[in-house]
């Protein structure tokens, strides 16, 4: 419907089982958008292929996170953990912190205002686990564990994530209404043919 790209589609879950591209003609601009297979809880451990879809969407620009609107919120659950679990953050930016690896020096520790999550033994204690003795560390905003984790770790893809909710024909408008107005979300029917032209520019994220 966005590409004019045949896209098998059918009433039940997976399809298609293959990747297929299709190119967007926007203003100027050609967009390749992929329509990738399904991925399943444990996609991340290589149930049903999913390494081979993730790897895929880990070289986006942008992930289009298409859920079934009757299930949307333990899908969308599930999707989001196997993507976190191979480094994909959705609709995050990179952590405020400031980390380089030292020769020498110790670990020094600084913050930039008050910190709640993370404090500076509990910081030595992550860098000792890592094998780290020697960094400089500065907080930039309150922070958590798991944000201190990814910037040591290095190697996190922060990436948009519109999620669209179809088959919105099948549950009831005050339904409808809750999904559409949850943020980065799209509602559509592809059943009905209804999707919205706001598909096309969801909270501007082709500028």
């Amino acid at each position: 419907m966005l590409t004019g790209t045949h896209s098998e589609a059918a009433s039940y879950e997976f399809t298609p089982l293959t990747c297929i591209p299709g190119i967007i003609h926007y203003n100027d601009t050609k967009i390749q958008l992929l329509d990738l297979p399904g991925i399943i809880e444990g996609a991340s451990e290589e149930k049903g292929r999913g390494r081979q879809v993730i790897a895929v969407a880990k070289s986006s620009d942008l992930v289009l996170m298409v859920l079934d609107a009757a299930k949307s919120e333990g899908h969308r659950q599930i999707l989001t953990k196997e993507l976190e679990v191979v480094g994909l953050r959705l609709n995050k930016r990179p952590p405020q912190i400031y980390f380089k690896k030292k020769k020498t020096g110790g670990i020094t520790f600084n913050s930039t205002l008050p910190l709640t999550h993370v404090d500076e033994k509990l910081c030595y204690q992550i860098l000792h686990e890592y094998k780290i003795h020697n960094a400089e560390v500065l907080f930039r905003e309150d922070a958590t564990v798991d944000d201190l984790i990814d910037v040591i770790e290095g190697n996190r893809k922060y990436i948009n994530c519109v999620y669209v909710y179809n088959k919105i024909d099948v549950i009831g408008i005050d339904d409808v209404d809750k999904l559409a107005w949850q943020p980065h979300s799209v509602v559509i029917s592809c059943n009905l043919k209804a999707c919205p032209i706001l598909f096309k520019n969801v909270n501007g994220f082709w500028k």
